[in-house]
């Protein structure tokens, strides 16, 4: 699992997982996606969505099934060696947090560095082209927790470039932020070359932001494919018990969904 600054592609197949038995979270589940593929997870509060991701990030072993690398299974390697080819950010935001912008990023670095030794110059010189890809550069002195959340979560996302992946995978990234911080950090996403998995609610974002999508529905995989293939009010009203509007059409880069509660006995 070598690192390039271009994307790997990840193989899912017959993913299993729960926290003991009797309790399955993540059933059966099986994907591929292509080296800087934007994949986006959708599904309803309780669908195995993070626990999916927490699979993929090797926080959990599975019960079953396979996670393969560029054809390399992510279990045959050390932890140190994912770590080289996965990057996270997480949902939940450290808050008071003592260290500097440049501190955070650094932190980046920590699976390529060797022993004891200090930071290198190729180690300096990697996070400071994070920060400049993410604007940051003028923060770096800044104290991480004197941020504004739109900003912290640009700081998480150059940490996880800093590491050099060729995965980021990314859980509600653009939860609590406003709408325009929103729309910067799924900017900023699409400027990298590497793979990218994450988690999202807005169905909308979503649609103009992968490049893939996967619905998640009680731990198992209903719909996997194309935002325009999958992202359809009948899939959508299915996934999340609501009634799914269109609006726009695709082939003009104008869709847009809107969503109400179902009339009694309109879903089955």
């Amino acid at each position: 699992m070598s690192c390039t600054e271009t994307g790997a592609a990840l193989h899912v197949e017959g993913l299993c997982w729960g926290p003991r038995p009797g309790l399955t979270l993540v059933d059966d589940i099986g994907f591929s996606i292509e080296a800087g593929s934007r994949l986006a997870i959708l599904g309803p509060n309780g669908a195995g969505r993070t626990s999916l991701l927490r699979c993929l990030y090797r926080a959990v072993q599975p019960n079953a099934g396979r996670i393969a690398i560029d054809g390399v299974d992510l279990w045959s390697v050390s932890a140190r060696e994912a770590a080289k080819t996965i990057a996270v950010v997480l949902q939940e935001m450290p808050g008071d947090f003592p260290f500097s912008v440049r501190d955070v990023v650094m932190m980046g670095r920590i699976p390529r560095r060797e022993g004891l030794s200090g930071w290198s110059e190729l180690d300096r010189e990697r996070v400071a082209h994070a920060l400049s890809h993410l604007d940051l550069a003028h923060l770096a002195g800044r104290q991480f927790a004197t941020l504004s959340g739109g900003e912290k979560q640009r700081v998480l996302i150059a940490r996880a470039l800093a590491q050099e992946p060729r995965i980021i995978i990314l859980d509600e990234p653009t939860n609590h932020l406003d709408i325009r911080h929103q729309l910067e950090i799924l900017d900023l996403l699409r400027t990298l070359k590497l793979t990218i998995v994450s988690t999202l609610h807005d169905i909308n974002l979503a649609a103009e932001f992968a490049t893939d999508v996967a619905i998640i529905t009680e731990g198992r995989l209903t719909a996997f494919g194309s935002p325009d293939a999958v992202l359809s009010p009948r899939e959508l009203s299915a996934a999340f018990g609501v009634t799914a509007t269109v609006h726009g059409a695709a082939a003009s880069g104008g869709t847009r969904f809107s969503f109400s509660l179902p009339r009694q006995g309109s879903l089955s």
